[in-house]
């Protein structure tokens, strides 16, 4: 089982640092966050919350560039991976997205996977002048024409929101990269079983992870693509424990996430206090469950 830091709302001038302790602590992969802007007047409704309010509001709240940073942090380390937790696809161009991935993916020695959703802000849609209510069909045609360029051949598509003639893009990835598809919706585990390389799930109780995973095994069956390499990638909430977690790696799942620092040691802290956190979680759960 993979073992998976998130460096949501982390501050900018720590984010380099707890990379690093991460690594050297035997994390598998850290996770990096995505959304573009903060409204002072939101209308969407946040899908993982009672009142349709995420917890983390605030225009503060700090967002880098996903591949940028990736980049930096990958720059500083040597093995860690990282994944994006979860990057908004279909609010972006797929060539764009096809170019910095690759690129980052290159620099990173191959350390790198898009976490892509749907996204459920559509303010952040509107702004950027795409439609919301066909982000699903633009989703899985930015998958493709991402997979087509990643080959590094020319390569044409014809699509109906994307359209290019032969063309080809370089650098080109060593290997592929994985796609995990984010997201609890019917709609994100049927396109996770469809086209992902993998899922990362929300907050869920193990007995709902695995239920979940369950279910996705089933839609692959659905979808031919049981044969086929998974990943899964969890995160629980409430405290994690280690017999729970022990059962997840059991029950296949590929890896869990150690929630953001806000939401463990609070809205602000300082380097120190993530270090002590973190190294008790790497001492006492992820030794333990690796034991």
């Amino acid at each position: 089982m993979e073992f998976w830091q998130s460096t949501f709302a982390t501050e900018a001038e720590h984010l380099i640092d707890v990379a690093k302790l991460s690594e050297d602590l035997g994390f598998d992969g850290v996770m990096v966050s995505d959304h573009l802007l903060h409204f002072e007047e939101c209308q969407s409704r946040y899908p993982y919350s009672e009142d349709g309010t995420p917890p983390w509001f605030q225009a503060d709240t700090v967002w880098p560039e996903s591949w940028s940073i990736i980049a930096a942090l990958g720059a500083v380390t040597e093995r860690v991976k990282f994944v994006t937790n979860v990057y908004i696809l279909p609010l972006r161009n797929p060539i764009e997205v096809a170019k910095a991935t690759a690129s980052a993916a290159t620099f990173c020695e191959g350390r790198v996977a898009v976490g892509a959703g749907a996204g459920w802000m559509k303010e952040e849609f509107d702004v950027l002048g795409v439609d919301f209510k066909t982000r699903g069909k633009r989703f899985d045609e930015c998958i493709e024409v991402m997979r087509k360029l990643w080959t590094g051949r020319p390569v044409e598509h014809h699509g109906e929101f994307f359209d290019f003639p032969s063309a080809q893009m370089c650098p080109v990835p060593k290997q592929a990269i994985p796609i995990y598809i984010g997201g609890m919706s019917r709609a994100a585990l049927r396109r996770a079983a469809r086209l992902g390389d993998g899922w990362i799930g929300a907050g869920q109780s193990a007995i709902d992870a695995i239920a979940t995973v369950d279910e996705l095994n089933k839609l692959r069956v659905e979808a031919g693509r049981s044969h086929e390499p998974f990943d899964t990638i969890v995160a629980l909430n409430g405290e994690p424990e280690v017999d729970e977690l022990k059962r997840l790696r059991d029950a296949g799942v590929g890896g869990v996430v150690s929630y953001p620092f806000v939401f463990t040691i609070g809205p602000t802290s300082t380097f120190e206090q993530k270090r002590a956190h973190l190294e008790w979680y790497a001492n006492e759960v992820m030794a333990k469950v690796r034991s």
